[in-house]
């Protein structure tokens, strides 16, 4: 985030700086000049190109755009004034490059070997200046299908030392086909300061180490848990710091980039709660409907008004209706989750002018009961606020107690300790009050509450809430010394250059230009020692005093099962598991039939994580099935979780997620050699001759006969070794 904010400052707001030296020379000339430096840096040679064009940006320093064009080749290259390079992009007709469908159902790797990274090695010591270094890591832990082993990122090492630097390089076709990198002249002010420390190392980490905070509150044992354990974590609003390495001061990040952010303002928008719902047509002539049909007319039953709803929530006075028209009302019916019975809410919209502004207000009630479950709201940003947040807060208080009187609520964070510095812009206050279980927070039941400045009403509300979660006992705890002691433990105190907002100052005259537009701060390079480790954990165990892992269920990695002897499908399963693509469970089961819902949860592992199809709750399986919707495996209206699939219907869903669907229905054009080839429906010859020609099939298409865990994971393996 600290990397994209500085791309975005210097980008956005260091517009309309220019370089005297450079100033004198005409536009021509310069290109010229910028143009053989570039070639000479790169040792191009583009004489098989038809058209060039040059254009240039000139912010922190001059930065030119280079474009060379052929009938089948293209190649661009942004570049400094003297010729460093900043990026490169190369495409060839012939050059392979990904399409649209591969990006849905990916293909294994190709091993790249060590001539690519010979080229690309070669090619970092053209375009890599003195004191700059970088090193080609390949990627730790299971491996990303899709990718190609000729791809490296990474950082940027500035005299030996770590910086916020990056760069990013791929080799295809005997080419590197891409480069991009961060440089120092264009990502702040002040260069690239000396790598000499003189700093107190010892005094610097016991400063380090006293600025961590900790607080003590309920989470979920692991996710997904119905159980709530007490752990020492990071303290919400806890100030990040890093120390001077010449000076040994103690920098606060969190208020320096705060101070940098002043000058910023946030676009206009609303409140970010979402778009309201789409309306729905109640009409219907129950004439003809099929049972599931009619039960679903009858979920309506009971339903209030839309002129019902209204008149009580304009009862209410704060929801701030006053001045509102109601311009629109919407019914949904949302489905029941885990065995509950469905419900029917209704979200009314209303809308007013205010000083010739237009200002909105959304409100999702149940339909049957009118009781509110959701609010957000649009207003100007910048407008004055008339309403404190001390005001604002105790206003959320007391509604909260007259909304949800038996929830017992605490304050848990506010905006102002996550973003600070949109609170003097936006037209709301906002908190968020989590559970409060023996005096202690709980954050997975929380609640969200926006306070409209101007008027002291309800801006926005959301919440979440689980009650069936239980909740541990708060006794046996270990000291917050110790869960201190702990967590200090994991950390080293690392010496690296770190982009730090800065204040500008008039002697550069880079830096007052910056000031001259307004701006007081901007990020510089600086040699800082911060904490860092190697390893992720989430926070103390508080009874035990241990430290806990974080989950990292987004993170690929390899799986492995117990139950592969003797399956004919074990080196399939072993390779997917390698990339980990199939199952998050000890035993893979090759030979049980496969379910519709086992085959999404192993085409959701192809792009997320790997699942359990034997657990998870109800949103983990919608997620699963959306993924499938997205890939074309199949239509939602053709969802049945627990029908046992054919071969045939395995083939058709992989070949349709993969994007063989428009071809394989084409009629008439088709022939395959199976030895039961006149039982196969004309319909389905299509899909059959595609999946024996990539071998996901073998001599009998059985497509009638339900296929097995093992056969489906073989398919995958079949179309994920397709040629591109």
């Amino acid at each position: 985030m600290k990397r994209l904010l500085s791309l975005a400052v210097a980008a956005a707001l260091l517009a309309a700086l220019t370089l005297p030296a450079a100033a004198a020379e005409t536009k021509d000339a310069r290109l010229a000049q910028v143009t053989q430096a570039v070639k000479d840096t790169l040792g191009l040679d583009t004489g098989g190109y038809e058209t060039f064009r040059g254009g240039l940006s000139e912010d922190l320093v001059p930065v030119w755009d280079l474009s060379w064009q052929g009938e089948a080749r293209s190649l661009s290259v942004s570049a400094l004034e003297d010729g460093t390079v900043a990026s490169l992009y190369r495409w060839e007709r012939d050059s392979s490059s990904a399409s649209t469908w591969r990006d849905v159902f990916p293909t294994f790797p190709e091993n790249a070997g060590a001539e690519d990274r010979a080229l690309a090695e070669a090619f970092l010591s053209r375009v890599l200046r003195e004191g700059e270094t970088v090193e080609l890591k390949d990627p730790e832990g299971g491996e990303a299908l899709g990718a190609s082993e000729s791809a490296w990122s990474g950082t940027v090492l500035l005299n030996g030392l770590p910086s916020p630097l990056r760069y990013s390089i791929r080799v295809e076709n005997g080419w590197v086909e891409q480069f991009s990198r961060d440089l120092p002249e264009t990502t702040g002010v002040g260069g690239v300061p000396s790598p000499e420390a003189s700093a107190d190392m010892a005094k610097v980490r016991e400063d380090l180490n006293g600025a961590l905070e900790l607080q003590l509150e309920y989470v979920r044992e692991r996710a997904g848990s119905a159980k709530a354990v007490l752990r020492y974590l990071p303290a919400q609003g806890a100030h990040a710091f890093l120390a001077d390495a010449k000076t040994g001061d103690l920098l606060d990040l969190t208020e320096l980039e705060e101070l940098l952010r002043q000058g910023a303002r946030m676009p206009a928008g609303d409140s970010g709660a979402g778009a309201a719902p789409t309306a729905k047509n109640m009409a219907a002539d129950e004439a003809g409907l099929t049972k599931v049909e009619q039960e679903g007319v009858q979920q309506m039953e009971g339903v209030l008004s839309k002129e019902e709803l209204d008149k009580a929530l304009r009862a209410e006075s704060a929801y701030g209706l006053r001045g509102y028209a109601l311009i629109s009302s919407s019914y949904e019916t949302v489905p029941g989750e885990e065995g509950r019975e469905p419900r029917v809410q209704c979200t009314l919209r209303y809308a007013r002018t205010d000083a010739g502004e237009r200002l909105t207000r959304n409100i999702t009630v149940d339909a049957k009961t009118g009781a509110v479950e959701s609010v957000w709201s649009s207003a100007p940003y910048g407008r004055e606020k008339a309403v404190s947040e001390e005001a604002a807060l105790e206003k959320a208080q007391a509604f909260l107690k007259t909304w949800r009187p038996d929830w017992d609520l605490t304050l848990y964070q506010t905006d102002r300790e996550v973003m600070p510095w949109r609170m003097e812009s936006q037209p709301y206050w906002q908190f968020t009050f989590a559970q409060a279980v023996n005096g202690l927070p709980f954050r997975d039941n929380a609640v969200h509450v926006g306070i409209d400045g101007a008027d002291g009403s309800v801006y926005s509300l959301s919440h979440s809430w689980d009650e069936d979660v239980t909740f541990d006992d708060a006794n046996g705890l270990v000291s917050m010394e110790t869960a201190r002691t702990a967590w200090v433990g994991t950390y080293e105190a690392v010496t690296a250059y770190r982009n730090v907002p800065q204040k500008l100052v008039k002697a550069d005259p880079a830096q007052a230009a910056l000031l001259s537009q307004g701006m007081e701060y901007a990020y510089a390079l600086r040699l800082t020692v911060g904490l860092e480790r190697e390893d992720r954990f989430e926070g103390v165990d508080a009874k035990t005093g241990k430290l806990v892992p974080e989950e990292r269920g987004t993170t690929r990695e390899p799986l492995a099962y117990k139950d592969l002897a003797g399956s004919t499908a074990k080196a399939d399963i072993e390779k997917l598991a390698g990339y980990g693509v199939g199952y998050a469970t000890e035993t893979f089961r090759p030979g049980k039939t496969v379910t519709q819902w086992e085959l999404v949860a192993l085409l959701y592992s192809l792009q997320g994580p790997a699942l359990n199809p034997d657990g998870g709750d109800r949103g983990e399986r919608d997620n699963a099935y959306f993924n499938a919707y997205r890939m074309g495996a199949l239509k939602a209206s053709d969802r049945d979780d627990s029908a046992v699939l054919t071969r045939g219907e395995v083939v058709r869903m992989l070949l349709d997620a993969a994007g063989y669907g428009p071809a394989a229905r084409l009629r008439g054009i088709y022939a395959c050699t199976y030895s039961d080839k006149e039982a196969i429906p004309a319909e389905g010859l299509g899909y059959a001759a595609i999946a024996q020609g990539l071998g996901m099939t073998g001599d009998f298409y059985a497509g009638t006969r339900s296929a097995t865990r093992g056969e489906a994971a073989s398919m995958v393996c079949r179309l994920l070794e397709r040629a591109i």
